[in-house]
């Protein structure tokens, strides 16, 4: 590197704050720092102005009706129609405006872009064969889709005629399909042929038969959308209850339906998401909160504007698809982006490729994809003009400071404000980041509650900690996104979320806290540092140690990738500190580098945190998703028996890294 170019480094290493630009802040959709207080003193009434985003049919009575906590309804007596609030009044002065620029895998392949003219006839069309099958208000439709555009479609239809959806994930197995099914007692679903991974065609359809065929009562319609190019497809023969999803948009050609109103407390979608009983907990969410917290968080954090071209490389099985590429931007009549395919095929710049044909203002992703970005080098986003984008964002974990520099240096070209959000399936939208035209930003902090958001950091007697302490995250006051129960389990909803630290007879609000089972520590600005679950935790001779601190800490040495931290039986510590890294490319596994990364914890945390084994590997065991599955890693510190591996992307690497710890 040119001196300029170590002296650059050196000075992003040391700087722990960083303002947004000029630039950024003059046109940011938010500016005004007195917000915050605004929303402390006007609370909950301040929750009109994400009501605002929104066409409502019936005006609501009453912002929130907390008579019942912790059931809590917002909006109370209002109506709307989420469907209409997403297309049809975009339809006068972006009718023909991109709505959605879908990007499928092959490189060859034509994309598609969706006008908001032409995606408000395909969901009509849609809605108007679901309604003519029997589709009607409160029934659950299932989705089991990839990154397809009649995804969306789907989703918006159902919406129209007030039938809540229910997506999972393409990636997850047929009982998976069958075991949501049958818990939202859905009747319908709609899949597809197959979709693409890396250059290959894969069957989805035989998995989604597979399911259905563990689904205790009758599927009265399966919907099949042929996503699969000719000569790729599997010879399908469908079922006498399955019929082509391009067959019922050809069949209504023309259709209009009219949207239905749903009360602000109807049910707009369920999402399944793990529970600690190992049984999935279908998570309710809310026509009028939900969307409006969905359209205001995308307006105030992710800084979206109709003219906009906005890129977040979820999926949509996942919330964060449906939050912010589906509902927040549509509501907010900007172009949203769907890429089918992974950011490393057929090469590690595809991403940054997608981003400069496209001019994206917005890159939205998360720091599982981003610490890869770094293990693969600057030279794959040098080799492409990034000049568009205006803000970047990361979801779904915590992001290590040294990730954070580098996505901000290398993609933001120290241009773009970082937004680090914290939030959850169940919240339905952000709680804790800065607004990116009023806050400055820390690098490994999220940043300070939303305005309106009462988060705090508190012991295990429910009591604040001091700065710098760590403890529980709470959330002492609810809000507009907030699930409202789990389906058909409010006791469940209950003890999950609420008991831990609320007298559960009460029914005066102020004694009900949301605890999400995270852990945290605040610094003296009111910043938040997510530490990540409260059961991720190792407890060294009685320390109990937050593995996502002393994986940041591994992370900051140079020379490392990516890290996993789990913890393993000691005969004296009771569980002692197993590290499982992966360097950057250039970068040799030596014991000079495993000795540079065990001073790096004993620095940043202590000699007790110090690692018992620091296990180098070329991957790490990860679902389909991109989560890192720790109890493999776990089974193997402890020298057990390893358990189910289907989940995983990379199943092969599992025995890699067991035997290269008996060899070790």
């Amino acid at each position: 590197m040119s001196d300029e170019d170590v002296q650059l480094e050196a000075r992003l290493e040391e700087q722990e704050v960083f303002e947004p630009s000029a630039s950024f802040a003059e046109q940011a959709n938010l500016t005004d720092e007195g917000i915050y207080e605004e929303f402390e003193e006007n609370w909950p009434e301040c929750w009109e102005g994400a009501a605002d985003l929104l066409d409502w049919e019936e005006d609501y009575d009453q912002v929130l009706d907390d008579s019942n906590p912790p059931f809590y309804e917002w909006f109370t007596d209002g109506t709307l129609n989420a469907s209409a609030n997403c297309l049809d009044r975009h339809l006068a002065e972006r009718g023909d405006e991109a709505a959605i620029e879908w990007v499928g895998e092959p490189v060859e392949e034509d994309n598609i872009t969706y006008t908001y003219e032409e995606l408000h006839q395909k969901v009509n069309e849609f809605a108007a064969g679901l309604r003519e099958m029997g589709v009607g208000e409160g029934d659950v439709v299932t989705m089991y889709m990839p990154m397809i555009p009649q995804l969306p479609i789907a989703m918006l239809a159902c919406a129209r005629i007030g039938a809540p959806h229910s997506v999972v994930f393409a990636g997850f197995s047929a009982d998976a399909l069958a075991t949501r099914m049958n818990s939202a007692d859905s009747e319908y679903l709609v899949t597809c042929d197959g979709y693409y991974r890396r250059g290959d065609p894969l069957d989805h359809l035989d998995k989604a038969n597979e399911g259905l065929s563990g689904v205790d009562h009758e599927v009265e319609r399966a919907i099949v959308a042929e996503r699969l190019m000719d000569g790729d497809g599997f010879d399908h023969d469908y079922a006498d209850n399955q019929v082509a999803f391009e067959d019922i948009i050809a069949d209504n050609e023309g259709a209009t339906v009219e949207p239905v109103d749903r009360d602000a407390e109807d049910m707009l979608f369920l999402m399944y998401t793990s529970g600690t009983t190992g049984k999935p907990k279908g998570v309710k969410h809310s026509t009028g909160g939900y969307l409006a917290w969905a359209a205001w968080t995308s307006q105030a954090v992710l800084d979206i504007k109709p003219e906009d071209t906005y890129f977040c490389s979820a999926d949509i099985g996942w919330i964060t698809g449906h939050s912010y590429i589906v509902y927040g931007p549509l509501a907010l009549g900007t172009t949203t982006m769907m890429y089918e395919g992974t950011p490393d095929y057929p090469d590690k710049d595809r991403l940054w490729d997608i981003v400069e044909e496209y001019e994206a203002d917005q890159l939205y992703t998360a720091p599982t994809a981003i610490r890869a970005f770094m293990k693969w080098g600057k030279e794959y986003p040098e080799q492409h003009d990034l000049s568009s984008l205006r803000l970047l964002g990361t979801v779904g974990e915590p992001i290590n400071p040294r990730a954070w520099k580098w996505y901000y240096k290398h993609i933001g070209g120290e241009e773009c404000p970082v937004v680090d959000t914290w939030w959850q399936t169940e919240t339905g939208g952000m709680m804790i980041t800065t607004l990116p035209g009023v806050k400055d930003m820390k690098p490994g902090s999220a940043g300070p509650p939303l305005p309106g958001n009462d988060v705090r950091i508190v012991d295990t007697e429910g009591e604040e900690v001091q700065p710098g302490r760590a403890g529980y995250l709470t959330v002492n006051k609810p809000w507009p996104g907030m699930l409202r129960t789990l389906y058909k389990n409010d006791e469940r909803f209950i003890d999950e979320y609420w008991a831990e630290y609320s007298d559960t007879d009460s029914d005066d609000p102020d004694d009900w806290v949301y605890f999400p089972e995270d852990g945290a520590k605040i610094d003296e600005d009111g910043y938040i540092t997510v530490l990540g679950r409260v059961d991720d935790v190792i407890n060294v001779s009685g320390h109990r140690l937050g593995t996502m601190e002393i994986e940041s800490a591994i992370v900051g040495v140079e020379g490392v990738a990516e890290a996993a931290v789990v913890g393993g039986d000691h005969d004296i510590k009771g569980e002692a500190v197993y590290a499982y890294v992966i360097t950057e490319d250039g970068y040799e596994e030596t014991e000079e580098l495993r000795s540079a990364i065990i001073e790096g914890v004993e620095d940043a945390i202590g000699p007790i945190a110090r690692p018992e084994a620091v296990i180098f590997t070329p991957e790490l065991p990860k679902t389909r998703s991109g989560k890192i599955m720790r109890r493999l890693l776990e089974d193997i510190a402890n020298g057990e028996e390893l358990g189910d591996t289907s989940t995983l992307r990379n199943p092969e690497v599992v025995s890699d890294i067991a035997t290269k710890v008996q060899g070790d």
